[in-house]
């Protein structure tokens, strides 16, 4: 059945624009009268804001094509950016606000003092500023890949895996890539690393197998001395796609598993391996996409059967809610797990000392380490991304992670 077309909400949200838009405009007429300036900031807005309504109202039929692409993306840049903007005009009127308050109260006279044009100024360059990172994103960021390392210890690894390396990506997404040049340059470098164990944590593709295939020659490349897991993500169930029965989608599963042995990847399916090395033992484990709002599927108990307490082991599990829910208080203790879906959602600061992301909202944690009650959770930020064409301020990431004993 068609989805009707949600009017409502739509029309709410250009109201809300449209307000901000004006509130922006009214910053920019601080610093200039210039009617032009006026005319191609409205211009902007309303072509942009036009052409992302008929997107939308068209995605259905026409689906997500160069248009819609192009429109959202034209979008969000100019939604973003203002919106920052207008944060410090509001930093601005809200000191003001305050600063005719304090006249109140000592000069018995409420007299807000005219808007700052230092801080107009500032906020012009913020505008200016967000729109080149974005351009940026959507041009280099989003092969701009970076490895990043940690070294975990645990008290109870087997001697026999101290130094132990393992190399994580997650979330692929290679119904987006155009780029063949840079994805092998994120190859090389993850062959460059030469770890022992190369895990992969779902989401291989955007909604269907034959994305995959341009790939397979690139990240079939990819080798590692313990071999090479991987798990599902909640995008790999062609989800988010219309089939035309379910038989098909069935098939289109079942075609993806297969693409993941061409590749190289032995995928896990609520089961485990167990990696030996010098007559010592950890456990390798991975179930099936188990995410809070992104299905449930995954089955912890039978991917964990037969193993015993005692045992060292490591999870590969897609979605992080994963890990709060059923994995960090189990009673069976799984110390290390890999997770992913996050992306950092592409966008956010991780400089400075500075870590933040859009996504905070959304997921308690999204990206790197977290240990509580003897268990470490590693979010990887993804390799590749979907929705947003680029990546800003958070990076595609090549995970290194060295098991030492302590």
């Amino acid at each position: 059945m068609k989805r009707r077309f949600q009017f409502v909400p739509v029309l709410i949200f250009i109201i809300l624009f449209l307000l901000l838009s004006w509130y922006a405009i009214g910053g920019l007429q601080t610093v200039t009268q210039e009617p032009a300036v006026s005319i191609v900031f409205w211009t902007t807005t309303i072509i942009s804001l036009t052409a992302l309504f008929f997107a939308i109202q068209g995605m259905q039929s026409r689906g997500m094509g160069s248009f819609f692409k192009i429109a959202t993306h034209i979008f969000l840049v100019l939604f973003v950016s203002e919106l920052l903007f207008v944060v410090i005009l509001l930093l601005d009127d809200a000191y003001r606000f305050l600063a005719g308050i304090v006249h109140l109260i000592f000069q018995h006279q409420f007299l807000i003092p005219s808007r700052n044009n230092y801080w107009i100024d500032f906020g012009i360059a913020v505008f200016l500023i967000s729109v080149i990172l974005f351009i940026y994103g959507m041009l280099k960021g989003k092969y701009a890949y970076r490895v990043i390392n940690h070294t975990l210890y645990f008290k109870d690894l087997p001697s026999a895996f101290d130094g132990f390396t393992i190399t994580q990506i997650s979330d692929v997404h290679a119904g987006s890539f155009t780029n063949p040049t840079a994805v092998q340059k994120g190859i090389d470098m993850i062959n460059a690393q030469q770890s022992d164990l190369f895990v992969f944590t779902g989401d291989l593709v955007n909604n269907k197998a034959e994305e995959i295939k341009p790939w397979i020659k690139h990240f079939s490349q990819i080798k590692a001395p313990f071999g090479q897991f991987s798990v599902l993500g909640n995008h790999d169930y062609g989800d988010y796609v219309k089939w035309e029965n379910e038989l098909i989608k069935k098939g289109n599963l079942e075609q993806l598993k297969k693409y993941h042995g061409e590749l190289g990847f032995r995928l896990l399916l609520d089961e485990h391996v167990e990696l030996f090395k010098d007559g010592q033992k950890i456990v390798l484990a991975g179930i099936e996409n188990w995410g809070l709002g992104f299905g449930e599927r995954g089955d912890l108990a039978k991917a964990l059967r037969d193993t015993s307490i005692s045992d060292f082991k490591i999870l590969l599990s897609h979605d992080p809610s994963h890990w709060e829910a059923q994995v960090k208080n189990n009673p069976s203790p799984i110390h290390l797990s890999l997770a992913g879906h996050t992306h950092g959602m592409q966008f956010g600061i991780e400089a400075f000392g500075i870590k933040w992301s859009p996504v905070k909202f959304r997921y308690k944690h999204w990206a790197g380490i977290k240990e509580e009650n003897g268990r470490v959770l590693n979010v990887n930020r993804g390799f590749g991304f979907i929705g947003f064409s680029g990546r800003v301020g958070i990076w595609p990431e090549i995970t290194v992670i060295t098991l030492k004993k302590s």
